[in-house]
């Protein structure tokens, strides 16, 4: 009911009450016919008085009333967000240690009632001392609009420039308090954490998968509050990540590459310890980064990992039984099939044994192999290891590989040494893990997970007895072979590097490459699995190649590890010469 009906409403019941006691009000109509004229006149001054008075309590509810709306605060209508949901608390971000990678801190923004703003003109003049870079013409359109009562001017404001426009005195003027997500670490954690937009809500990385877990739905509806919450633990060791991030950031610089990217995983739980794409942005300020800082390569760009691809070949032909450790291949010569060459990099000419096809990383031999397997094999075994799939993960940011729509014979062997299939590079690393965990496929998390949770969720794709021959290949390549790059010093490395020339307007190139690199260590008993890349480097280390995996995806993946192991908890063990695995076969 409006104001004025409930007004029409209160008079009609006051004229209804006088009425009703004009016609019954007297004990009996008799009596006073007959009652003397002065009681007559004592009643008639009672109804006047009665009647006064009614008409008094009417216009006293009025008046009472009146005052109420006259008193109470115009509530500023927001045409963003209303009040509570500006202070509206997102739970802090940590690490698996305790430590703050995210959180909520208190500020305020300025905003304008411009049907209370006298002079826009000399509002704006003096906003613009304060606030250079206020864009004038928008402004001055927003405070000559007089039929206004609420118009942001600027969201969340330094407390400097909060006490300079105060001082200015601009009526009309004022600020709301409200929070904005803070990043302690700046870029660290940037593709992991993800960021927020204006309003405090998630719009990538794990801030957007806290507000897809129900938090956007409550604040929708107006059920968050400036209150607390439980913080977000991640299975992020800030310590590793600091690591990793200055690895890739190094590459890119020091190799002149388009991007580089890495990240440090437990084999046992599938948890993600450090992950960082370069380059990157800050989420304090993410539109500094948005022409190549946002995309996130590791888990949302797909590329043809090279021969990285040839530990999950072989591991499928031992698997099958098809294929033994003592087998020999005749790479002699080239192979000739569909008007396609397929020849080796380093090669041999001759016949090679399975872990000389790993070491010297032969085209020919990898294609020998995987003909035995067969290509329904194939496409099975790399379904299992979840390399053409989507990954699940909680990182929104993940991109579906790509495959043949029809595989051929010559698809079936390029495939085999990384050409022809393009994955994610955490995919890539999460399939190496389960090659050298004892065959167990564990789709990764940012989130803690015990072993025994991790137990839960895992896929025996492999036996446990080829688990242990391909980690035994692991270590021979890299303590004999391409892989000795990364051989650190009293670690065990395990490793195996991946080129792959890159596709230019349909065609491979000869000069541009994608450069992948696998590694676990201690290979003897694996607690953690490294996968980087490096793309389009313009240089790299000589000694190991240059522009090859060897000599830049490597060197990442050195730079991590000796960094990283110790803080890890694993111990260095010094003059045993390589590996004890390299006399199990």
């Amino acid at each position: 009911m409006s104001f004025l009906s409930r007004i029409m409403v209160l008079k009609s019941q006051a004229h209804f009450s006088a009425g009703v006691y004009n016609r019954f009000g007297g004990p009996s109509a008799g009596m006073a016919i007959e009652g003397s004229r002065k009681k007559k006149s004592g009643q008639a001054k009672s109804r006047v008085g009665l009647l006064i008075m009614g008409f008094m309590g009417v216009y006293a509810v009025i008046g009472g009333r009146l005052v109420e709306y006259a008193m109470k605060d115009q509530e500023v209508v927001s045409s963003i967000l209303p009040p509570d949901r500006l202070m509206a608390s997102r739970p802090d971000i940590i690490d698996r240690n305790g430590e703050v990678l995210a959180t909520d801190i208190r500020t305020v923004s300025l905003f304008a009632e411009p049907n209370k703003i006298v002079d826009p003109d000399e509002a704006v003049e003096k906003l613009s001392s304060v606030l250079p870079e206020l864009d004038v013409k928008d402004t001055y359109k927003k405070l000559s609009l007089k039929t206004s009562h609420f118009a942001w001017l600027r969201r969340q404001l330094t407390p400097k420039q909060q006490s300079q426009i105060l001082a200015l005195g601009i009526p009309g003027i004022g600020f709301r308090p409200e929070k904005r997500r803070f990043y302690p670490g700046g870029s660290t954690a940037a593709h992991i954490l993800g960021y927020v937009n204006i309003d405090n809500r998630g719009v990538a990385g794990m801030e957007k998968f806290i507000d897809d877990q129900g938090l956007a739905d409550l604040a929708s509806v107006g059920m968050t509050s400036d209150q607390p919450l439980e913080p977000v633990r991640l299975s992020i060791d800030l310590r590793v990540q600091n690591i990793v991030r200055d690895a890739v950031v190094n590459a890119v610089n020091n190799f002149q590459s388009k991007g580089a990217g890495a990240a440090v995983i437990d084999v046992h739980t599938g948890e993600v310890l450090a992950m960082a794409s370069a380059p990157d942005f800050d989420p304090n300020d993410p539109q500094e980064g948005a022409k190549d800082g946002w995309l996130n390569r590791m888990t949302n760009g797909t590329f043809e990992m090279g021969s990285t691809f040839k530990t999950f070949s072989l591991a499928m032909a031992l698997d099958t039984g098809k294929v033994k450790m003592s087998d020999t291949f005749d790479a002699s010569k080239p192979i000739y099939i569909g008007g396609f060459t397929i020849h080796d990099f380093h090669g041999q000419r001759r016949w090679l044994s399975v872990p000389e096809i790993f070491q010297y990383s032969s085209n020919i031999g990898t294609a020998r192999v995987i003909d035995i397997v067969g290509i329904d094999a194939q496409k099975d075994y790399l379904n299992k290891f979840g390399l053409l799939t989507k990954m699940q993960t909680e990182l929104p940011e993940v991109k579906m590989p790509s495959q043949p729509r029809v595989w051929k014979k010559i698809n079936s062997i390029t495939i085999s040494f990384g050409h022809g299939v393009s994955t994610t590079a955490l995919q890539t690393g999460i399939a190496a893990a389960a090659l050298v965990n004892g065959g167990k496929l564990i789709e990764p998390t940012f989130l803690p997970r015990t072993r025994e949770e991790a137990d839960q969720v895992a896929t025996q794709v492999i036996k446990k007895s080829t688990s242990d021959q391909i980690r035994y290949l692991l270590d021979v390549n890299g303590f004999k072979g391409s892989g000795r790059v990364a051989r650190v010093p009293g670690f065990a490395v395990g490793s195996k590097t991946g080129t792959a020339d890159k596709v230019v307007n349909g065609r491979y190139s000869a000069t541009l490459n994608f450069n992948s690199f696998i590694a676990a260590f201690p290979i003897n008993d694996p607690k953690y699995a490294v996968i980087t890349f490096c793309d389009e480097p313009k240089t790299g280390e000589k000694q190991y190649g240059g522009t090859i995996s060897a000599g830049t995806a490597g060197p990442i993946a050195r730079e991590i590890i000796s960094r990283a192991a110790p803080i890890l908890g694993i111990e260095p063990k010094f003059g045993e010469g390589g590996s004890a695995l390299l006399v199990s076969y």
